[in-house]
């Protein structure tokens, strides 16, 4: 047996730490005395200090080393319970790596776009747009799924082809699996293909504002022109129109900071409100 000074030099740990412990219920004396109510320790207790210790270095609370003591009855035991502990700490090392990683792309994103905003010298104008004899294939499908309506009308007018290809949305508010869109092209002539709609799409007044950048940062644009037409007191119409002046090519991606679309929003000035006022649909 060790007096409570003695186990102090073999576990390492003060004496006021070892009553504390004592106190807590972690480091229990193998005996103590009835008359003086001095501590006494044996080799158990030194096994048991070890671990305690060994755990508030890795940063176990005492809480969470009083549950391992509980759960665990021997010294093989814990080494287990460490090892799992190792490997779940590995694992949230990697969570923690690519949540660091996905941040740091945020970043860059945000910090790229906000540039490019602040380059960008395109403001919202009003214009007047021309009837378009057009080509288009209305489409039930997410927003990324576009690409296959252009690719099947670039096939079936091919020369016909007369302009730069344009998108209507048909939806006034954002859809995430079944938005109404109908990808189209100008087109020179009225020529009849099968699953086409060849018509011409009116003309009208319209509020328009070119965005630069990539086409997933398009909602800062549209939140200035929805200002814009809000702020004048104009009733939209629909659809929308999104023309893609500048884009991927049919081989190379380009650069998407350096893509350009115009967005189009028709307005109706015959039931023109007074700013402010509240407009519903």
């Amino acid at each position: 047996m060790f007096s409570i000074g003695e186990f102090s030099r073999v576990s390492g740990l003060s004496v006021k730490t070892l009553r504390f412990y004592h106190e807590k219920g972690l480091l229990i004396p193998a005996r103590v005395d009835s008359g003086s109510g001095y501590r006494f320790y044996n080799h158990d207790n030194a096994e048991t200090a070890r671990i305690i210790v060994a755990l508030r270095e890795i940063d176990f609370s005492l809480d969470e080393i009083a549950a391992v003591l509980s759960e665990h009855d021997d010294e093989a035991d814990i080494l287990e319970f460490l090892d799992r502990k190792k490997q779940t700490l590995r694992e949230r090392m990697r969570r923690d790596r690519d949540i660091v990683s996905t941040i740091d792309k945020i970043i860059r994103h945000e910090t790229e776009v906000r540039h490019i905003m602040k380059q960008t010298a395109f403001e919202v104008e009003e214009k007047t747009l021309p009837p378009v004899l057009i080509a288009g294939v209305r489409m039930k499908c997410r927003y990324d799924e576009v690409g296959k309506g252009f690719s099947q009308i670039a096939r079936s007018m091919g020369r016909h082809l007369a302009g730069k290809a344009m998108c209507l949305y048909y939806d006034g508010e954002y859809r995430e699996e079944d938005a109404d869109i109908e990808p189209c092209f100008p087109i020179r002539k009225a020529v009849e293909k099968e699953g086409l709609s060849v018509r011409e799409l009116p003309g009208g007044r319209c509020v328009s504002l070119v965005h630069k950048g990539p086409w997933s940062d398009l909602g800062r644009s549209y939140e200035r022109i929805l200002k814009y037409v809000k702020d004048h007191g104009y009733e939209m119409q629909l659809p929308s129109r999104e023309v893609y002046l500048k884009g991927p090519g049919m081989i190379f991606r380009g650069n998407p900071a350096k893509y350009l679309t115009e967005i189009q929003i028709l307005i109706n000035e015959g039931n023109q409100s007074s700013p402010g006022d509240d407009v519903t649909s």
